[in-house]
């Protein structure tokens, strides 16, 4: 997947890593960026297309992509994040809410966006994903319990779709200097450092990149005994 030229679709691009991807998609020299949002007039960055999105509705789900039918490469970067853990009085609320935004939200994007990228030649998506796909603790615990069932998503959709030609690549990272950390006490990574590589990830052919040091410990730590996510 090549940036010169492509036609790029990214949710949540009003703000944070989306905002860094149209950015950096514009300076690779992206043919078009459409950068959506559920309020479409929070997108100010000159050069892109703004698009009204609200992952969890359908119907505009459907729109954005007949609206975008020469995208090349989707990103699925929309997402929320609000602490707590499984016990606390609103989680199953939480959960919900959660679910339906970074899981379900993905999964009516890839649908509704498979058969353009098939028809422009395969193209790519990338699912922004994160650490907490395989650690969860009390202070992300309903996030990381989303961000789980987004990377089976992923591995699933890579699958499905490599017959038609499509590169799905999974963005893995810990906390990111964004407006979803604030709040939060821990070393964060710049939005664009992040960005940088995954689009990097996403030139060179791969399918996974895990974007921080923190990130590549825990993948390792999968595979020890005890296994990372054991330990207390």
């Amino acid at each position: 997947m090549e940036l010169k030229n492509a036609v790029v679709f990214i949710t949540g691009a009003n703000r944070g890593l989306g905002l860094a991807f149209a950015r950096e998609a514009l300076a690779r020299g992206a043919r078009k960026v459409y950068a959506a949002a559920r309020d479409p007039s929070a997108v100010r960055l000159a050069g892109v297309e703004a698009v009204k999105l609200d992952v969890t509705r359908p119907e505009e789900v459907a729109a954005a992509a007949a609206r975008a039918r020469d995208a090349t490469l989707l990103i699925n970067n929309a997402g929320i994040a609000a602490t707590g853990g499984f016990l606390a009085p609103d989680s199953a609320d939480s959960a919900r809410l959660h679910l339906e935004t970074n899981l379900i939200g993905p999964l009516l994007m890839a649908q509704a966006f498979a058969p353009a990228l098939a028809a422009n030649g395969g193209g790519a998506l990338l699912n922004v994903l994160s650490i907490a796909s395989w650690i969860n603790r009390p202070l992300l615990g309903v996030y990381g319990m989303s961000k789980s069932a987004a990377w089976a998503l992923t591995n699933g959709l890579r699958h499905e779709l490599r017959g038609q030609g499509t590169q799905v690549l999974g963005l893995h990272m810990g906390f990111v200097d964004t407006d979803l950390t604030r709040g939060i006490e821990a070393p964060k990574t710049a939005p664009e450092t992040i960005v940088r590589q995954a689009l990097d990830a996403l030139e060179a052919g791969e399918e996974e990149v895990l974007a921080d040091e923190a990130t590549r410990q825990v993948k390792q730590g999968l595979s020890v005994h005890p296994s990372i996510y054991l330990q207390a």
